[in-house]
């Protein structure tokens, strides 16, 4: 396993809402089985926040003990490289899916205990082709025997089959939800997709509400069935929960 120290802690959330609806989400996620070990975050769109939460609920796994490996599914357009301003190259998943590295070579540490990551990698011009090959499995396989919880970044599903083929090696799905931006219809399509792969879907996160309008309880209502956690804006630019 390649060692990567990479300043996280500058990223986390202050805010004692939020912080305590993903501590919600983690115990929810644990409640669903002990079977459930592969856990993938997905959304409809790009910029619903599916990454700043899947890195959440990551990191809050860890913090109560738990190995977690957090994958970046998102070869097409990755965020976490970015995000936290690595300045070292580092190998990700495109590479180990086309032959060019090994799984020990692709899974760093991080500088929060019991955290690892696999970043997406260069891009791919061809990243369905390369997340259903057998190497996927391999790594799902080896990530299972060596961590309590592996959670997956994928791809929004809307127009894009990458994550449904992700959902294929996992034990459940969260879907992310950016609340007042996406119709019921389109999250029906990603449910759809969802149940067609096998993937059990364990709730929905309702993310970006505006505490203020209290209208969004029965414009939401639809989404109870899965399960829900909401978050809440309190016109500022990044999420707060409660």
């Amino acid at each position: 396993m390649s060692r990567l120290i990479v300043d996280l802690n500058r990223e986390m959330k202050e805010n004692y809402n939020y912080n305590e609806a993903i501590k919600t989400l983690r115990t929810n996620i644990q409640f669903c089985g002990s079977n459930i070990q592969t856990i993938m975050f997905t959304s409809a769109l790009p910029d619903e926040g599916k990454s700043d939460i899947a890195f959440a609920a990551a990191q809050s796994m860890a913090q109560i003990g738990k190995k977690v490996l957090l994958i970046d599914a998102d070869i097409r357009k990755s965020v976490l490289v970015t995000r936290y301003q690595l300045k070292a190259e580092v190998a990700g998943l495109s590479q180990y899916l086309s032959g060019q590295k090994e799984i020990e070579e692709i899974i760093y540490d991080t500088n929060l205990e019991n955290l690892s990551v696999i970043f997406a990698g260069p891009y791919s011009p061809n990243p369905a082709e390369l997340l259903e090959e057998e190497l996927f499995e391999s790594l799902l396989d080896y990530a299972c025997e060596r961590f309590d919880y592996v959670v997956i970044d994928t791809p929004p599903m809307a127009n894009l089959i990458d994550g449904a083929i992700v959902a294929k090696g996992c034990d459940g799905a969260v879907m992310v939800i950016e609340s007042g931006a996406i119709s019921y219809h389109l999250e029906q399509k990603v449910k759809s997709q969802l149940e067609k792969s096998g993937c059990r879907i364990l709730g929905v996160v309702l993310n970006k509400v505006d505490i203020y309008n209290k209208a969004y309880y029965g414009k939401y209502g639809k989404y109870e069935k899965y399960g829900r956690y909401e978050t809440y804006e309190k016109h500022e630019p990044n999420e707060t929960w409660s």
